[in-house]
């Protein structure tokens, strides 16, 4: 069961760019490298993740000794192409890369990166692993998220099927077909798109509109300059809260 934490929600229907749109913080500078594994593992990488790992006094930086484990996972969110019902969309899209951070005492992080110019960076550090743990559940079926909902589905086939109690609201314990899964998300988002009345009236998927400060994301997500810029719904960066959030009205 998880516990109760923040998120760094990049939005409904969001894309990861770098624009270097949103304040400094402890990942802003982090080298890129030529794949995500590396831009992971990297030493500058390490050392950021030690200062991450000790930021509430759980253990000190120099006993943090983080590793990264494992590949890195594609993270793909629900597209706004499939919401619009464009014909052949795949239901979500990759949006950046995820690797699963360990410390000494457990603690796990999730290392966001996407490629930039120079190679892949990482752009984003987040309380546990969500990311790879819903892709490793997905038995290699296509993995994606809802982020209005803060649900986790695996496509397999023609079934639409939930991995997380937020899906199972959604779509129900047993899922729900590709098309009555398109049905659903085009009657809660289909007016929402890229380019509505909704979206150009900056309301962004009926959350606050605000740009998330160092460490306030995701139980002490650490965000990079380099960016994370939402172009869903609006031009905007979303802080959610993923349970105790005020009343959503896409939900």
């Amino acid at each position: 069961m998880r516990t109760p934490r923040t998120a760094a929600a990049i939005g409904l229907l969001t894309t990861l760019v770098a624009l270097g749109a949103l304040p400094a913080s402890a990942a802003e500078g982090l080298p890129p490298a030529p794949t995500p594994e590396k831009a992971a593992s990297a030493p500058q990488t390490l050392d950021t993740l030690s200062r991450f790992f000790a930021r509430d006094g759980a253990l000190a930086r120099t006993a943090a000794a983080p590793r990264v484990e494992g590949a890195s996972v594609p993270v793909r969110i629900l597209s706004p192409d499939f919401v619009a019902g464009k014909p052949g969309a795949p239901v979500a899209r990759v949006e950046f890369r995820a690797s699963r951070a360990v410390a000494s005492d457990g603690q796990k992080a999730s290392l966001w990166t996407v490629k930039q110019p120079g190679g892949w960076q990482v752009v984003n550090i987040a309380t546990g692993d969500d990311e790879i743990r819903y892709a490793e559940q997905g038995g290699g079926g296509l993995v994606f998220r809802e982020p209005q909902i803060d649900a986790w589905y695996v496509q397999k086939g023609t079934k639409v099927l939930p991995l997380d109690e937020d899906a199972v609201r959604a779509v129900g314990r047993d899922g729900t077909t590709l098309a009555a899964y398109r049905e659903r998300v085009a009657r809660a988002y289909g007016d929402k798109l890229p380019g509505s009345a909704y979206a150009r009236k900056g309301a962004a998927g009926g959350y606050e509109v605000s740009a998330p400060a160092p460490e306030a994301a995701r139980g002490g997500t650490m965000t990079a300059g380099a960016g994370l810029v939402a172009l869903g719904l609006a031009a905007t960066v979303l802080v959610r809260r993923r349970r105790s959030r005020r009343a959503d009205p896409l939900a």
